[in-house]
């Protein structure tokens, strides 16, 4: 499914890594799907069910709530409280198949993207250098880089073109609670 307006389909992943000294940790990603955006990156060295629960209602209620949410089939995703989690908020839970990375596709390019430009390009000896510069990466990828598949825009500038263009719509389409006209 392609989504065509925000909020119809968020993806949700985890990558990991080392700290120069050898502690492992973990980035949950999460990204809308209709424009790309990235809506938050998590860095911790454990990121059980209940962090990635509380990130996603942290995101639900400053930006709505998805329809669905799309993730592969790892322990902290299959878990009961995530599906009682998204059952109580009638959001989807949409698991990729096993060994399919392609079908979680939007996410895996930012993760590809993010490894190359962030997390092979330094050395982190702490994790708070790990979330500032995860924060200021997020940044730049919302809102400074172009993506093809947006007709060169960065996430930001692509939403912001389709809520001038339901805008436009609103004011070509005015509906009043008893009148239906329009300017056409």
């Amino acid at each position: 499914m392609v989504p065509t307006a925000p909020n119809q389909v968020w993806s949700i992943d985890f990558m990991s890594d080392s700290l120069v000294d050898g502690r492992k940790y973990r980035l949950l990603n999460i990204i809308d799907d209709f424009n790309r955006e990235s809506l938050a990156i998590e860095v911790d060295t454990s990121l059980p069910s209940l962090r990635v629960i509380r990130t996603l209602d942290r995101l639900a209620s400053q930006r709505g709530k998805p329809a669905n949410i799309r993730c592969d089939n790892g322990p902290e995703f299959i878990s009961h409280k995530l599906e009682e989690w998204c059952n109580g908020k009638e959001i989807t839970l949409q698991f990729i198949q096993p060994g399919r990375p392609m079908q979680n596709a939007y996410i895996e390019r930012k993760n590809g993207s993010m490894r190359r430009e962030l997390l092979n390009a330094y050395m982190f000896n702490s994790l708070v250098e790990v979330r500032y510069l995860t924060e200021e990466w997020r940044t730049d990828y919302n809102e400074e880089r172009p993506h093809k598949s947006l007709g060169y825009k960065s996430p930001l500038r692509y939403a912001e073109q389709y809520y001038k263009g339901l805008l436009n719509d609103q004011q070509l389409y005015p509906q009043t609670p008893k009148e239906n006209y329009s300017k056409i």
